[in-house]
């Protein structure tokens, strides 16, 4: 594997490497989690992962047994999470807007032995209870109901001290539910060996330690948060700033005034409307030290526009929920805007073309493959497709990418997304990224729609409000620059202007969604 721990190693508790070094480092005092008024020290947090530990076990949870979680990020939601896992349980974190329906999907294909919810949730799981196979124990976080559990008293009594299960490197240790946009969410296995990962980019590279703070704006069921914000900032003794509630710009800056964090997280959606209104250019965003990006394709004109604003440069990145941490990242000492990067460390990648062949040279496109200690073990309930995505330690994203002649890695959209027109592949991501150069575009996606014939050809999907009534004027200008910069089967022939994007609950564009408006539009001119 990447990480030479692995092969020193037979076994490991995640919950313990986590908390461990901290504690043995004397930080007992320092702050491990602000939230609102706040605040949990490392020894309050390692008492009180204990007292949830052990009121698990005294509620019979098993080690291996999953428990679900639909909980805000707050201090309870380390208390369970982290507490689940030192007992040997496997905590999943589901998205706070997951529909009644893929709830009850998730607890019954996880065979949930527990529900751990907060009260805002509570109506969407009665909706499903029913329709749950086995009826899991039900676990209040913040209210106190009569046919729930209550957290804090089930915790109360529970001792302060917990031994760490004893498991295997491979044993697992948290599951994370995909986004499910092609279909039903698929449940990613992360074994113990996961936290084996969690030093190299944000400890090796960024410096992160005491005295740190970290916050991002995705929520920690995102593997984006979930290794970034929780597993190695606590792991490396640094202070994670929590905001329960869904975020908008207007928070986000709120927190970087009040909290000051040092590393951000965050998505070009958050970065673009942190500029246009105007908070960016805040004293408090220049004294960040870092700021990272990922979920979506960061435009270089985002990218030096924030640099303007802050003086910091966004470092773009990309990881997966099949790898927890980020695989591909710009650095402080080594960026190139319009890139995901280079390799993280204790990292391998290849691309494997169209062809099934190894791409030796650079700017061929094909699909990226991954090797790290962090690769899950594989799809629960799927072997068809862990065996088709996973191989010998190698996990296939099923993302088109090129590299340079530098080793720059960039991002070319999903293999699933690739088009070919008139015989000739075409990445979306490279018409996308030309538009985005007119300052007008402030979001582009370009998708395949058959015409009448039955040939695929491109439809170009935009959000440009500052055009308004000029559309013809626009399309042409538009149209004449993309023949002039790129081959003429690149230039879309139908061109839409939207709102905005459609988008999934997690903020992943809905290409489908945008084929489907396409395809009604080329009906409804044809009657």
């Amino acid at each position: 594997m990447s990480s030479s721990n692995s092969s020193e190693r037979k076994s490991l508790n995640m919950a313990e490497a986590i908390l461990g070094p901290s504690i043995a480092r004397g930080q007992n005092h320092d702050i491990a989690l602000i939230c609102g008024d706040e605040t949990v020290t490392y020894c309050q947090l390692w008492h009180r992962v204990n007292k949830a530990g052990n009121a698990f076990l005294e509620l019979g949870i098993q080690k291996g047994e999953r428990v679900v979680l639909m909980v805000r990020d707050c201090p309870e939601f380390f208390y369970v999470y982290l507490g689940l896992m030192k007992i040997g349980a496997v905590p999943i974190a589901v998205n706070l807007r997951l529909s009644a329906d893929d709830l009850a999907y998730t607890l019954n294909d996880s065979e949930a032995k527990a529900f751990v919810v907060d009260d805002m949730f509570v109506a969407t799981y009665r909706e499903i209870s029913d329709q749950v196979n086995a009826r899991p124990i039900e676990i209040m976080t913040d209210v106190e109901h009569a046919d729930f559990l209550y957290l804090p008293k089930i915790m109360e009594p529970a001792d302060k001290e917990l031994v760490a299960a004893d498991s295997k490197l491979e044993d697992p240790a948290l599951w994370m539910y995909s986004s499910g946009t092609t279909g039903k969410p698929k449940g990613v296995v992360h074994s113990q060996k996961t936290i084996l990962d969690a030093e190299h980019l944000m400890g090796d590279i960024m410096g992160v330690g005491p005295g740190d703070r970290i916050f991002g704006s995705s929520k920690l069921f995102f593997a984006f948060s979930m290794g970034h914000c929780l597993l190695a900032p606590i792991k490396l003794g640094a202070t994670v700033i929590l905001y329960p509630d869904w975020p908008d710009a207007e928070a986000v800056a709120e927190i970087v005034e009040r909290y000051e964090p040092t590393i951000m997280f965050s998505v070009p959606t958050f970065y673009r409307n942190l500029l246009r209104d105007e908070a960016a250019e805040k004293p408090a965003f220049k004294n960040v030290r870092h700021y990272f990006s990922a979920g979506e394709k960061l435009p270089p004109a985002l990218f030096h526009s924030w640099m303007a604003a802050t003086g910091r440069p966004l470092l773009e990145a990309i990881g997966a929920t099949e790898t927890c941490f980020l695989f591909l990242a710009n650095r402080p000492d080594k960026f190139n805007a319009g890139t995901c990067g280079v390799p993280t460390p204790g990292t391998e990648v290849k691309i494997i073309s169209q062809d099934g062949e190894l791409v030796t040279e650079p700017n061929q496109s094909g699909v990226l493959w991954v090797r790290m200690a962090c690769v899950a073990s594989g799809y629960w309930n799927l072997k068809k497709k862990t065996r088709e995505v996973f191989k010998d330690g190698w996990y296939c994203t099923n993302d088109m990418f090129t590299f340079d002649e530098d080793g720059w890695y960039e991002y070319q959209g999903r293999a699933d997304d690739m088009l070919k027109i008139s015989g000739q592949w075409v990445s979306p991501t490279e018409i996308e990224d030309h538009v985005l150069k007119n300052k007008k575009v402030t979001q582009a996606a370009v998708v395949g729609v058959p015409n009448e014939d039955g040939l695929v050809r491109l439809a170009l999907f935009m959000v440009a409000p500052d055009v308004g009534d000029a559309k013809e004027a626009f399309e042409k200008e538009l149209t004449d620059s993309l023949i002039e910069n790129l081959a003429v089967y690149k230039c879309p022939r139908r061109m839409f202007f939207l709102d905005e994007m459609p988008l999934t609950a997690t903020g992943k564009l809905q290409r489908f969604e945008l084929r489907k408006l396409a395809e009604e539009q080329q009906l409804a001119a044809a009657s």
